[in-house]
C-alpha cells in the first residue's frame, strides 16, 4: 500500500488537506456496525463541526466524537470547514461524561485546521472550552483511542486528542499550527511554508519516532473505494484489539496510563 517514492512533509500536508480525502463520517460508516448521531451541548446550539454519537462493533458499544469537514461549499459552510466552535467542545464533553457513566470506550477522529478563531467563538469562551475538554479527557475512567485521519492542527485537534492510544493515518499530519503560520511567526515569512513543514516534525513517521503517536495506519497515496475499505478494515481491527486489552484494566490504571503517556512525551526543540 505504501509508495516507494520518498514523500516530503509538505506533500503530506497537501494530501491531508485534499478536499476529496475521506472524512470522519466515511470512516465511521465503514468501521462501526451501527451508528446513531446525538446532538447539542444543552447550552447554546448544535455545532456541526464535531459529530457525536453512539457506535457499535459486534457487542462492544462506543461513544464516538469526530471532527467533520464538508464536501461541497454548502456543506463546508454548514460544518464551518471542520473548525469547531466552543459549543462543539461542550457537546463533546457532554458525551464523554455520558460514556464514562455507562462504561463505554471513546473513539475520537481528529481532522481540523484548528478551532474557529472568530469573535463570536472567543466571546463564548473558545479557549476555556478547549482547556475544559482536555481536562475532562485526562481524568475519564474509560479507555480512549484518538485517530488522526487528516489535518490535525492546534488546540482544536488536541482538544479531543488526550487519549490512551493515538493512531495516525500515514498521510495525515498532526501539529501545533499550520506550516504557513509557523513560518510567519518564526521567520516573519509565510512563503517558507515548505521548509517549515520539514522542521515541524508533523508527519506520522516523525511523530511515531518521537513517541507522540502509538501506531501508523498504512494507506496508499490515492484512496480508491477498494483501498479505503482495506484501510477501514485495518483500523477496525486495531480498535478492537486495543479496546479488548484496555477494558480489562482497572479505572485507575486507565487514567494512570493516559497520564504517563503524556508526561513521558519527549521534549524536543525545532530550530
Amino acid at each position: 500500500m505504501n509508495s516507494k517514492k520518498k514523500i516530503s512533509a509538505w506533500e503530506r500536508v497537501e494530501i491531508a488537506r485534499d478536499p476529496k480525502r475521506k472524512t470522519a463520517l466515511d470512516y465511521i460508516s465503514n468501521i462501526f456496525d451501527e451508528f446513531i448521531e446525538l446532538h447539542g451541548d444543552r447550552a447554546y446550539k448544535d455545532d456541526k463541526a464535531i459529530v457525536c454519537g453512539l457506535g457499535k462493533i459486534g457487542k462492544q458499544n462506543f461513544t464516538i466524537i469526530a471532527e467533520q469537514k464538508g464536501r461541497s461549499t454548502k456543506e463546508n459552510i454548514e460544518r464551518n470547514f471542520g473548525m469547531p466552535n466552543p459549543e462543539s467542545y461542550r457537546k463533546a464533553i457532554r458525551f464523554m461524561k455520558q460514556a464514562e457513566k455507562f462504561g463505554r470506550p471513546i473513539i475520537t477522529f481528529i481532522d481540523t485546521k484548528g478551532a474557529y478563531p472568530g469573535i463570536g467563538a472567543e466571546e463564548r469562551g473558545q479557549g476555556e472550552a478547549i482547556a475544559k475538554s482536555m481536562f475532562e479527557m485526562a481524568r475519564l475512567k474509560v479507555p480512549i483511542i484518538s485517530i488522526v485521519i487528516g489535518e490535525g492542527s492546534s488546540g482544536g485537534a488536541l482538544a479531543i486528542g488526550v487519549a490512551n492510544k493515538v493512531f495516525m493515518l500515514e498521510n495525515a499530519i498532526y501539529s501545533i499550527l499550520s506550516p504557513e503560520g509557523y513560518s510567519s511567526i518564526l521567520w516573519k515569512d509565510s512563503s517558507r511554508y515548505k521548509e517549515a513543514a520539514e522542521k515541524m516534525k508533523l508527519t506520522a513517521e516523525d511523530l511515531y519516532e518521537l513517541k507522540i503517536i502509538d501506531k501508523i495506519i498504512k494507506e496508499p497515496l490515492e484512496i480508491t473505494d477498494e483501498s479505503f475499505k482495506k484501510v477501514s478494515k485495518s483500523l477496525k481491527k486495531d480498535i478492537e484489539e486495543e479496546i479488548a486489552k484496555m477494558v480489562k484494566m482497572s479505572k485507575q490504571e486507565i487514567i494512570q496510563k493516559r497520564y504517563e503517556k503524556f508526561r513521558n512525551i519527549n521534549n524536543f526543540k525545532v530550530v
